[in-house]
């Protein structure tokens, strides 16, 4: 059973430990929501390129991406249908307009957890500077005054 402690209780050691755990916590999802970004851009990169496969462009040479650096030539034989890349290695026959729906359910799934993320990191950084702020005013106390509880 989880207890709630008022954090103007704690002593400066503790306040200190509790400000660090705080700060993993804040690195941990600032560097989860880049990572999401990077993957809503991805996403988003993957409904434009479904764009440009159009049926005009049949028979046309075009770069066929081997890796995010590697492109090999290649000719566009069928512009209704593209494989799209469903995860862990699994690849898709889709038509067009079932991949630009794929892409966009991703990156809609993608923003609402930004933003489920987004309220948490602000929630996060508002309690570190509560926190902050009250092992500034103890530390002050101590310096002026000796240790008072």
């Amino acid at each position: 059973m989880s207890q709630t402690v008022n954090v103007a209780d704690l002593d400066v050691a503790q306040l200190s430990e509790v400000r660090k755990q705080l700060e993993d916590e804040l690195n941990h999802l600032t560097n989860s929501f880049a990572q999401l970004k990077q993957a809503q851009a991805k996403f988003k990169a993957c409904i434009e390129n479904v764009n440009e496969v159009k049926p005009q462009n049949k028979g046309k040479t075009i770069l066929v991406p081997l890796t995010n650096s590697l492109y090999v030539p290649g000719k566009l034989s069928d512009p209704d249908h593209v494989i799209v890349d469903v995860g862990t290695g699994y690849y898709v026959q889709k038509t067009r307009a079932q991949a630009l729906k794929h892409y966009s359910s991703k990156v809609e799934y993608i923003r609402t957890n930004l933003e489920t993320l987004e309220d948490t990191i602000q929630k996060k950084r508002e309690n570190m500077n509560y926190l902050t702020n009250i092992l500034q005013t103890k530390i002050q106390a101590e310096t002026q005054g000796g240790p008072k509880s």
